[in-house]
């Protein structure tokens, strides 16, 4: 049976508070081959690695609901997610290095230019996917060598339509959204299917024995113990 890449889901989310520093530091520890995060830009023009538009834990009553868009970087080291500080994709990508590939989701408004610049230079390996294509074909545009993703919820009548729309490599489909056929599809077209969020033994060796290349999950552990790493 194939063996899929293990790609932590906002790092190691089931340990530790997701899109941290820590989650990431963890998703190392654990062996995964990559980790999953979500970006946006900030109104200074950082990329700031946390899922939701708007930060979950501001410091004062005054900023609670003020999207990360209209906050600095500065402005928003005081906020906490689960806890934890908002990290910067700079420091993940420091954190990790090369050691793993960095599965970026463009999230906000403007984070394609930023985030294909930052990815694509050297000591890093990245690849790039959002529910909004238009984003994923700006990146194509911007930075061609980059590896290109799209995000699925729906199950086209041709699987490979959105891929084929971007010239990109990687279906990011939900779990519950992927069989033989799709998978054949996106194979015949030499791309890669990862299944996402797999968190359970069963629909890990269901989607491995698919032929699927990437299970994005909470569980590290769990999947390197359930197929055999």
């Amino acid at each position: 049976m194939p063996t899929p890449e293990i790609i932590a889901h906002r790092g190691a989310s089931g340990e530790c508070p997701e899109n941290s520093l820590a989650a990431f530091a963890r998703a190392l520890e654990l062996g995964a081959d990559g980790i999953e995060l979500d970006v946006h830009l900030t109104s200074d023009g950082s990329l700031m690695v946390h899922h939701d538009a708007v930060p979950r834990e501001a410091p004062v009553a005054a900023l609670q609901g003020v999207p990360i868009h209209q906050l600095t970087r500065d402005a928003l080291r005081p906020f906490r997610a689960f806890g934890e500080p908002i990290p910067a994709l700079s420091d993940v990508l420091a954190l990790v290095g090369d050691q793993l590939v960095v599965y970026c989701e463009l999230k906000g408004i403007g984070t394609a230019p930023p985030a294909c610049a930052l990815l694509s230079q050297g000591g890093s390996r990245a690849a790039v996917h959002s529910f909004d294509h238009r984003m994923v074909g700006e990146s194509r545009r911007i930075a061609p060598a980059l590896p290109r993703g799209v995000l699925e919820a729906s199950y086209h009548i041709d699987p490979t339509s959105s891929l084929a729309a971007v010239d990109g490599r990687d279906l990011w489909q939900h779990l519950d959204l992927i069989d033989q056929a799709l998978v054949d599809a996106v194979h015949a077209r030499s791309g890669r299917v990862i299944a996402w969020t797999v968190n359970t033994a069963a629909d890990m060796l269901r989607l491995a024995a698919l032929g699927v290349d990437g299970l994005c999950t909470n569980h590290v552990a769990l999947a390197r113990t359930t197929l055999g790493r």
